[in-house]
């Protein structure tokens, strides 16, 4: 008489039990509210200045200059909309850096790490790239970054730290924080540092928070900022200039 629990019987009970997992991880991200992108975010999209053309696709938000001298990938935060990060993108595209921000499924970039790949081949006008990315978005292209280091001049970290090894990788990197972020794990961030290459670069904005890198309101858990969320993107902006040029 065969056993009940043969084990064909138990590897078919924990290939469905996976499934059903799987299931409700995802059922649960659908119905994830995100944070949405305020309506002086939405404008840089509507209205991008003169010289700069907004294109909204399916998978990318393109933020295009007249003569791209770099082009630079974004992973946007974790359960934000990618529109929100529109004043930033917008206006580095003002400063000759084409922004491609990629829009990731339930707005979590661990379930697309790899939206990156094939995006520079769609451009081959521009030579140098960057990609970098705010809080999970950040640390989702820190990993992706690490894999494909060759193809990218620097790594951009707002309100993030990487965990994958970049120490013998030739990509420069700059990481920017607020000194009020209440979101970023500093455990985390201060042991994530011997993962960076020689000669990284932080910069701490005073006053700035973790919400601020994006425009899309208050974020639960977030400290109190003394900064407007128009001189943290100011800060942050001068500083990706400098770091990109």
């Amino acid at each position: 008489m065969k056993r009940f629990f043969s084990k064909g019987r138990i590897r078919k009970i924990v290939a469905v039990l996976l499934i059903w997992v799987v299931l409700l991880v995802k059922i649960t991200l659908v119905f994830q509210t995100a944070y949405e992108a305020t309506d002086r975010a939405l404008a840089y999209m509507n209205n991008p200045e003169k010289g700069v053309t907004v294109l909204d696709k399916t998978r990318l938000v393109e933020f295009t200059p007249e003569n791209p001298k770099a082009g630079f990938i974004f992973y946007p935060g974790g359960l934000v909309e990618p529109d929100a990060y529109a004043p930033l993108m917008e206006q580095l595209a003002e400063h000759g850096i084409k922004c491609i921000i990629v829009r990731m499924p339930h707005y979590m970039a661990f379930l697309d790490a790899n939206g990156a790949r094939g995006i520079r081949e769609m451009y081959p006008e521009i030579d140098e790239w960057y990609i970098g990315g705010h809080s999970l978005g950040g640390a989702m292209a820190a990993m992706y970054g690490a894999i494909h280091s060759d193809e990218y001049k620097g790594l951009v970290l707002l309100g993030a730290y990487a965990t994958s090894d970049l120490t013998h990788k030739d990509i420069k990197t700059i990481l920017i924080r607020g000194d009020q972020d209440k979101v970023l794990n500093m455990e985390k961030y201060e042991e994530s540092l011997q993962n960076l290459p020689d000669g990284y670069e932080e910069v701490i904005i005073p006053g700035g928070c973790h919400a601020y890198f994006g425009d899309y309101g208050p974020q639960n858990g977030d400290g109190t900022p003394t900064i407007t969320v128009e001189e943290q993107t100011k800060q942050t902006l001068e500083k990706l200039v400098d770091f990109m040029e």
